[in-house]
């Protein structure tokens, strides 16, 4: 009876995982399906036809936005992870200094404050700036800047929890045979800590290419981000051409995420190999 028990339980438990990715995913699939409907209408279908991506590539004004949108997510990408690595540094290899909890509430705090609220804040100190020096120009800088804010404090929290698993006892050996502190973060530190900076990046990319409460308030004449296009065209009745842009990007960054999971984990089977072969 426990048996059957056990195999009911695993088979509902599959059941709930199933329904939760179909939930997750059907508005991806529908979407992408769409994309590829004859019909203006985004509920009516018929026929299977490509003029929607033959029309995208004459769209100047979402192909223009999507790449504002790439060119400001891979800066904040890499911003994002350069001081986010260097924030998480300071909060776990020195956990005494002078301000350490202002520091630590300061980095931490876009991720529980309002879009809305970082957005008017930094749109109030960035034209008090421009009124004082003459710059920056709302545009894509105002908007990097912005985007950068809330991809570091996500950067910091994945660099922190990776800093945290991490074995003190192996830079402290590399000290101790000579490595000087700035040899010890290049090639013990930086190394262990990569896929953690790999998934920061990952993650800081795909936050800044989505964002539109911070892009709303950072933009300016002429630079328009994707998603700001796509939200001024949904209020009045979305083009199917939208469905064919969005199609690219999941196609795109499906392929991404794979290529990535696959990089990453190859390199912790040979991370393991490395270390099963010194261990003997």
């Amino acid at each position: 009876m426990s048996s059957l028990a056990q195999t009911l339980n695993r088979h509902i438990s599959k059941a709930w995982l199933a329904a939760g990715f179909f939930f997750l995913y059907l508005p991806i699939i529908a979407l992408i399906v769409f994309s590829f409907n004859d019909s203006m209408s985004a509920n009516v279908w018929r026929g299977f036809t490509l003029k929607w991506y033959v029309a995208l590539a004459s769209d100047r004004e979402i192909l223009a936005g999507l790449w504002l949108s790439l060119k400001v997510a891979f800066l904040t990408a890499c911003g994002s992870v350069v001081l986010g690595t260097f924030a998480a540094l300071a909060l776990v290899k020195y956990r005494r200094f002078g301000g350490r909890t202002l520091f630590s509430g300061m980095v931490n705090a876009p991720l529980v404050m309002p879009e809305v609220v970082v957005g008017l804040s930094l749109l109030l100190m960035l034209v008090s700036v421009q009124r004082a020096l003459g710059f920056p120009e709302r545009g894509m800088m105002t908007i990097w800047l912005g985007h950068m804010l809330l991809g570091m404090a996500y950067a910091t929290v994945v660099v922190q929890a990776r800093l945290l698993d991490l074995n003190p006892q192996l830079e402290e050996a590399a000290m101790d045979l000579g490595a000087r502190p700035l040899q010890v973060f290049f090639l013990v530190t930086l190394p262990m800590i990569a896929q953690a900076l790999m998934s920061a990046w990952l993650l800081t990319f795909t936050l800044s290419l989505d964002d539109v409460v911070l892009s709303a308030f950072l933009s300016g004449p002429g630079s328009t981000t994707m998603p700001l296009v796509i939200f001024s065209r949904a209020r009045l009745g979305l083009n199917p051409s939208v469905n064919a842009v969005a199609t690219v990007i999941v196609v795109v960054v499906a392929v991404g995420v794979v290529v990535a999971s696959y990089l990453i984990a190859r390199a912790e089977r040979r991370r393991q190999q490395e270390m099963a072969q010194a261990g003997r």
